[in-house]
């Protein structure tokens, strides 16, 4: 196990460099030319934390019906990655607002929101891990998700494009893309769960 922990952040490392690689080898936009590439990278890391939510949601479903501890184990550790990288979002959303608009809109109802389930989550986590119940992080992270979704969809859109605009774009190139590029950071985000499994899971008090 301690090996597994030693191997584990060497590989998100490689991992991580061949991301940041394959954004910048990215498709250009007509009118936001090499900045678009910023915003590929933010849509692949917010969606990689929302599946992250959402598998921490299942496998504890899953986890509560069984009673499987290492069921509750996994739902800790994703609930875990997908607060990481909820939160490492906020900047990269606000690199693109600079990069793409000159300017930062702190105020647009989207990226508050994100903001406000950032520092909700956070506490939420660490309570929960703190807490040790297992049970009660499963069901927690079944709900953090529902309430997500449901503020999320009755947000407004101003400075965020509608949803799937590159699976709308007709662009098979960028859909491929893209695609690839969400497949890098899932395998990101298994390795930070693992990372977690080994290094953050206690026996339940």
């Amino acid at each position: 196990m301690l090996k597994q922990s030693n191997s584990i952040p060497i590989l998100l490392l490689i991992t991580l460099i061949v991301i940041v690689i394959f954004t910048f080898l990215g498709p250009q936009e007509e009118s936001l030319g090499n900045n678009i590439r910023l915003v590929y990278l933010h849509g692949a890391w917010v969606l990689t934390a929302e599946i992250a939510f959402l598998a921490a949601a299942f496998v504890g479903a899953a986890a509560l019906i069984t009673r499987i501890e290492k069921l509750h184990a996994w739902s800790q550790a994703l609930g875990l990655t997908g607060i990481l990288f909820w939160i490492t979002y906020l900047p990269l959303s606000l690199w693109a607002m600079q990069a793409n608009w000159n300017g930062l809109f702190l105020a647009e109802p989207r990226f508050r929101l994100a903001l406000i389930f950032a520092v909700t989550g956070v506490i939420l986590q660490i309570g929960l891990w703190m807490m040790n119940i297992s049970w009660l992080t499963s069901l927690s992270n079944i709900l953090f998700i529902i309430t997500l979704r449901i503020v999320f969809n009755s947000a407004a859109y101003i400075m965020h494009p509608p949803p799937s605009p590159i699976f709308n774009s007709g662009n098979t190139l960028l859909i491929i893309y893209f695609i690839m590029l969400n497949l890098l950071t899932w395998v990101a985000a298994y390795l930070v769960t693992r990372f977690l499994l080994l290094t953050t899971t206690r026996k339940p008090a």
